[in-house]
């Protein structure tokens, strides 16, 4: 892994993942809208910056061009299918071997095991609808971006993230296959570890095809768990 595209890199997470990819001495091509590059100062000297929108397949054909690995943050911004426009971007035009890594919500189930509590799915419902209507997301737009990633032969991750806050690392998150497994219970995550976990997986190949679920080694039921 030496060159790594970083889809979305503007971002709280991406910001984090941009860091510690340049801590492990990877170069970096960052992709982001024009208006947010300026959140990518610190970095300047650093990283190469491809500015526009990550829906568009010819900006991303340029961006991933030489990449060992893209790491991508599929959010559903507006009403124009970006999740799933950035992902067939990143699915068609990345080079043949490159890790794939993806970044989403407990919400996305690739066989329909997982098991939501009703308060989960009550939100979920709600969220969706209440975006769609004042335009601002398209939740569902995610689940055909990982739609798309699963029928796919690429070498793909989908990283599904529980609740997320602030702090200093903790380490490593640990994972699972479904949501409802109790090891995920306390469902929350710091946001630098979702980060690490995105960037470990570029080199965890045991994870390829997989949407392993993570919650934060440290928390209550992530102890119990290992306990």
């Amino acid at each position: 892994m030496k060159k790594v595209c970083i889809v979305g890199a503007s971002g709280k997470l991406g910001r984090y993942m941009v860091r510690q990819a340049l801590d492990r001495g990877y170069q970096v091509v960052g992709v982001c809208r024009e208006r947010s590059v300026p959140k990518l100062a610190e970095f300047a000297d650093r990283i190469t910056v491809v500015p526009g929108p990550t829906n568009d397949p010819e900006l991303i054909r340029e961006a991933v061009a030489g990449c060992d690995g893209v790491l991508t943050v599929l959010v559903p911004w507006g009403v124009q299918q970006y999740s799933s426009g950035t992902a067939q971007a990143v699915l068609d035009h990345a080079e043949p071997e490159a890790r794939l890594i993806f970044s989403c919500g407990w919400h996305i189930t690739r066989d329909g095991e997982d098991k939501y509590s009703w308060k989960f799915r009550a939100f979920l419902r709600v969220a969706t609808r209440l975006a769609r209507l004042v335009r601002a997301a398209e939740i569902d737009d995610q689940v055909e971006a990982c739609r798309r990633i699963f029928a796919s032969d690429r070498r793909w991750t989908v990283v599904r993230g529980s609740d997320l806050e602030e702090g200093e690392s903790q380490g490593l998150p640990v994972w699972s296959r479904h949501v409802g497994d109790p090891i995920l219970e306390s469902n929350l995550t710091r946001r630098v570890d979702f980060a690490l976990f995105m960037v470990e997986a570029l080199t965890d190949d045991t994870l390829v095809q997989e949407t392993p679920a993570i919650v934060g080694c440290r928390t209550p039921s992530a102890l119990a768990a290992a306990s």
